[in-house]
């Protein structure tokens, strides 16, 4: 799983997070560009990376900015040639009830982390696909996958970041793309206030890094959802149980009703290789005599 010599994107590094997996990468041999708003943040980190005898680059600018996504990838390719790994990280928190959220925080709020992520991704797709050869990870969340109070706003970019993955993941694969995501639980300036105190101390960002040697190494899955926290790390999937047919007809909304239980019963779900295989599934079952 060496990444030695590989050239790896962090946004959002210049703190948090971000400053760990930038740390953590050129440890392991990577050269890092550290992304950040602010160059002086960003170059921090970088700084940091240099002294403990690492390659790092720092660039600042906002992943919503098209412009600057292409830099940070210019950047990489006049210092060292290629991009071999995107770790799409940054992010922000607007945090309120949705009965106190406004529109404008939704959109913010998803506009960094989605729409960030996919501008990201984007810069840096041709070139993956010219070397045969890339690594993209999201960061989602808990809050997407199972939902949190007052985070509608990150929780929807969350879950939105795990179906792009999804996607990039298949039409990637050809080129020897694979994107996965990252799901991390860590103490943060974002997490502060947000995990109860006697959490914190054990929620060392530092920890979570090293779970993206096994998304972003030779051997690296694709569509691999990675949960990651106080050194324990575990995989989320998204499942679709075998489910019933019911006979069409006016009374079809009422056997879904009292055969819930059939409907959601996990025995017999799988992950499916791609989503037409809800279709291929409803279509076969079609073809067969309702229960």
């Amino acid at each position: 799983m060496s990444i030695d010599g590989r050239i790896a994107i962090v946004t959002g590094a210049g703190g948090g997070l971000g400053r760990e997996h930038a740390r953590y990468l050129a440890g392991k041999g990577a050269r890092v560009i550290v992304n950040d708003l602010e160059i002086a943040t960003a170059q921090r980190v970088a700084d940091e990376i240099a002294a403990n005898g690492g390659h790092a680059l720092a660039v600042a600018g906002s992943v919503t900015d098209e412009a600057a996504a292409t830099d940070m990838v210019q950047a990489a390719l006049d210092t060292w040639g290629r991009v071999d790994i995107l770790v799409n990280n940054a992010g922000i928190l607007r945090d309120k009830s949705f009965a106190k959220m406004t529109i404008a925080d939704f959109r913010l709020v998803v506009d960094v982390h989605l729409i960030g992520a996919a501008i990201m991704s984007k810069a840096v797709w041709d070139t993956m696909r010219a070397q045969n050869h890339g690594r993209i990870v999201m960061t989602t969340s808990s809050s997407g996958l199972y939902g949190n109070f007052g985070q509608a706003n990150y929780g929807a970019a969350k879950m939105a970041l795990v179906g792009l993955m999804q996607t990039l993941a298949i039409e990637g694969e050809k080129y020897g793309i694979r994107v996965n995501c990252l799901a991390p639980t860590a103490t943060t300036q974002m997490t502060q206030g947000v995990l109860p105190d006697a959490s914190l101390a054990a929620l060392d960002p530092a920890l979570v890094s090293p779970g993206l040697l096994a998304l972003v190494g030779e051997d690296a899955p694709t569509r691999a959802i990675l949960c990651a926290g106080a050194s324990h790390f575990a995989a989320a999937h998204v499942t679709l149980t075998e489910g019933i047919r019911v006979a069409p007809g006016a009374q079809a909304g009422e056997a879904v009703v009292a055969r819930w239980p059939e409907v959601v019963d996990r025995r017999a779900e799988i992950v499916p290789a791609y989503g037409f295989v809800q279709a291929e599934r409803e279509v076969a079952a079609a073809a067969q005599p309702a229960l």
